[in-house]
């Protein structure tokens, strides 16, 4: 892989340019290819941008942004600094040889939460003429389904109180979706039930009708260890789903 851009302000009028920018990197040997908006981790309270080393050499273009962090910021700061991201990507992937009809967002924990709410949630991308069901596909590895705790906190939930309201994922499911994979952890090691809400999001996706779903639970890996675990059963969605159509995998 190599880094072609650094440090862009993916806002056009640059406001927030101080965390709000991102880092493209392309495949060296690469005509044609899809790319892959990834979200870090970290609670939406820490992290930075940083490219996966597991995504290296998979043929997949990987745009890595960052986003505004609590305190300094609030819900939906945090998912309108993931939209303009993604919305950036579309606008400009095309200039690197990328194709906007094969962009896929994806993430793990907090950042499977932000790709999950853009992907989903259609009033965000909205604002850039964009409709989310132009995303190829969605991955959230350990991403939560339910209401974001840190947002749960902002708000004065405790936290071990489930919500799903306009800010969960779950709230906007749908059938003409995008394909989705999700990936947890072992559901006796994994933080604060991810599991299940994950288990509880595929099965009503299948209710709904949106049949191009899978879910993977990862045997004896807890929360820290499902992220790099996890890459394969993502970049597997993304090839197969690019190659032929396709994307639920066994």
């Amino acid at each position: 892989m190599k880094k072609i851009l650094a440090d862009i302000p993916f806002y056009p009028d640059r406001r927030h340019s101080e965390r709000c920018k991102l880092d493209v990197y392309v495949p060296e040997s690469s005509t044609t290819f899809p790319t892959l908006v990834w979200f870090y981790g970290g609670g939406m309270m820490e992290g930075d941008k940083s490219f996966p080393h597991e995504l290296a050499d998979q043929g997949i273009t990987v745009v890595t942004p960052d986003y505004r962090l609590h305190p300094n910021t609030k819900a939906p700061g945090y998912i309108e600094d993931a939209a303009a991201a993604v919305a950036w990507t579309f606008a400009n992937i095309a200039s690197f040889g990328g194709d906007p009809n094969r962009v896929y967002v994806g993430g793990c924990s907090a950042g499977g939460y932000l790709a999950s709410m853009v992907v989903l949630d259609k009033r965000w991308l909205k604002p850039y003429g964009l409709d989310p069901d132009q995303v190829k596909g969605l991955a959230s590895i350990s991403g939560q389904a339910i209401t974001h705790f840190t947002i749960r906190s902002e708000r004065g939930i405790p936290e071990h109180q489930a919500i799903i309201d306009d800010l969960a994922p779950f709230y906007h499911i749908r059938k003409e979706a995008p394909p989705i994979c999700l990936v947890t952890g072992d559901r006796e090691l994994e933080i604060m039930g991810r599991y299940e809400e994950n288990a509880y999001f595929h099965r009503m996706l299948n209710l709904v009708g949106h049949e191009a779903n899978e879910l993977h639970e990862l045997p004896g890996r807890d929360h820290g260890g499902v992220g790099g675990d996890g890459m394969p059963y993502m970049i597997r969605f993304i090839q197969k789903l690019d190659a032929d159509g396709t994307a639920v995998c066994p």
